[in-house]
């Protein structure tokens, strides 16, 4: 897995890591973050762009990763809303700017990863995903450059093993 966000690229497969089978792109205050999420509650993974911490008192770090290596190591610890019909929301474009399609097709490459019959992304105005992040239970600021690459989750219920 690599990751190239803000100039830089990365090797995750060569960082160190304490646990097995969590990815390295995942740090100990974003897995604390996950584990402490309710079901129905919402994560922003945004880009670094965002003004993540105008919406949100609850603002983690991942400078320099990239929203796909973030997913992919997110998503099998996380369980998406299967009560929601649109677990996971994206910005939808201001009128006159174009979105750009390979940014959603990344994403859903490394979300069918763990879920492969995820329902469509649903796109939403600009000002309504600020206050769904307003009442989101945190916001990742991410080295993400895309135009339009964020992205929220829902997260559902934990099944039992």
């Amino acid at each position: 897995m690599t990751g190239v966000a803000s100039g830089f690229n990365f090797n995750f497969q060569k960082l160190y890591t304490m646990l097995k089978g969590i990815s390295p792109a995942i740090s100990p205050a974003l897995l604390e973050v996950l584990a402490r999420m309710g079901h129905g509650d919402e994560i922003v993974l945004a880009d670094a762009h965002f003004p993540g911490e105008t919406f949100n008192d609850q603002v983690l770090r991942a400078d320099g990763l990239a929203i796909p290596d973030l997913l992919e190591g997110i998503l099998p610890l996380f369980e998406l809303d299967a009560y929601d019909p649109n677990p996971i929301v994206m910005m939808a474009a201001v009128e006159g700017d174009i979105l750009d399609a390979s940014v959603e097709k990344n994403y859903l490459k490394s979300i069918r990863k763990t879920n492969p019959k995820v329902a469509p992304l649903l796109r939403i105005d600009r000002f309504y995903f600020y206050e769904r992040t307003k009442k989101a239970f945190a916001v990742v600021m991410t080295g993400e450059t895309a135009k339009y690459g964020n992205i929220l989750l829902k997260k559902g219920v934990t099944p039992i093993y």
